[in-house]
């Protein structure tokens, strides 16, 4: 049996989305919000989420961060070092369309 993560559970809800990949060693996957999230929650847009100071004042940065550790502003465009997914990439190596298959 498979357990599943945080991610894996964002994305069975529809929550997430795999939106890119990063132009970096390995070639990692990004993710994004999807607009049921966003319906969700009540927001309008990404930019409405939290920022990190918010955060902190809510305590949830209570420690300092690593160093070289940056929190990134939410944004629904791709950042400069990340390139669009296609479709064909995001499906599971399996082929099959449920990954418990």
């Amino acid at each position: 049996m498979l357990s599943k993560g945080t991610l894996d559970a964002l994305m069975e809800v529809g929550w997430v989305k795999i939106r890119g990949r990063k132009r970096s060693p390995g070639r990692p996957v990004t993710y994004g919000t999807t607009e049921a999230f966003l319906v969700h929650f009540g927001l309008e847009n990404v930019g409405h989420l939290p920022g990190v100071d918010e955060l902190k004042a809510a305590g949830f940065f209570e420690a300092s961060p690593l160093s070289g550790f940056d929190v990134p502003n939410p944004s629904d465009q791709l950042a400069p070092d990340e390139d669009p997914i296609d479709n064909e990439e995001s499906a599971p190596a399996t082929g099959s369309p449920d990954p418990m298959e």
